[in-house]
């Protein structure tokens, strides 16, 4: 009995500092919502919801739909939701599957909206105004961490920018690349045509060089594509050093913390079986 017991104990312990592994992105993040200050009627409410009803259907096969649905003889609905072609359907499925509350709750009785979370988006509006945005407006942009030099940095951004921009050009829509130390990804709408959405990526990068072209990571959304980039790996040319050196003191005052805990447990374990000795 006294040995199962300490074997559970050494057991939680090794498994209490083990490294936790929490994925790097979260598709069901929310990113950024658009809402219309004009409001719907209790018809235009009941279409919006049969939309999504459709939307959410169609989510189980396909990671781009786009539907209209009559509100009245002069009044119709144009919705529409997609997936990031990396994920797969099952987790599009369940992201598209939050868009309807999440819309209802961030945008309520708006006439127009766009929710977009990290793996999937919904945008809905009034048919006779659709398309009216275009495809290199700027919607929404997150820049991240600053580098403190960034001339090489530059340099090989050009250079993953120019394969990006290639890629898209040769795709159906969707290309991701690991470029040396960063992983890009632009994608478009879904039925954007091919010129269009090259362009709308070329745009997106221009914006991508003049508000975020110090910045390690970022986001741009235009109304019709995005792109985002990420650094990955240890080593980023003229990234600060504080994160790293940070880093390495967290895991030697983890270690420490481990090594006492572990010799603490010893030190007890064999007093007990000391104990049960004389016993």
């Amino acid at each position: 009995m006294n040995l199962s017991h300490s074997a559970i104990i050494l057991t939680l312990t090794f498994f209490l500092f083990l490294p936790s592994s929490n994925p790097l992105s979260d598709y069901t993040t929310l990113i950024y919502r658009t809402c219309a200050a004009q409001t719907l009627n209790h018809q235009f409410s009941l279409t919006l919801n049969s939309l999504f009803q459709q939307l959410i259907a169609q989510s189980f096969q396909h990671k781009f739909f786009r539907t209209t649905e009559a509100v009245d003889d002069e009044t119709a609905i144009s919705g529409l939701f997609q997936c990031r072609d990396d994920i797969s359907k099952e987790e599009c499925f369940s992201c598209v599957n939050l868009l309807p509350q999440m819309s209802n709750t961030l945008c309520s009785d708006s006439v127009s909206a766009r929710v977009q979370l990290d793996g999937c988006y919904l945008h809905y509006e009034i048919e006779e105004t659709a398309g009216e945005s275009r495809s290199n407006s700027l919607v929404h942009r997150e820049c991240g961490k600053p580098v403190m030099e960034y001339v090489k940095f530059k340099e090989l951004m050009e250079e993953g920018f120019a394969t990006l921009e290639s890629g898209i050009l040769n795709s159906n829509g969707f290309y991701s690349v690991n470029y040396r130390s960063v992983k890009i990804m632009a994608q478009c709408e879904g039925d954007l045509e091919t010129c269009d959405c090259s362009s709308c990526v070329n745009d997106a990068v221009l914006v991508g060089k003049e508000e975020c072209g110090t910045s390690l990571s970022a986001q741009i959304y235009l109304d019709k594509c995005f792109i985002n980039y990420n650094f990955y790996g240890n080593s980023v040319p003229g990234a600060r050093s504080n994160g790293n050196t940070e880093r390495l003191a967290a895991i030697i005052v983890g270690g420490a913390v481990a090594l006492f805990v572990g010799f603490a447990l010893m030190s007890m374990l064999n007093s007990r079986f000391r104990k049960d000795e004389y016993e």
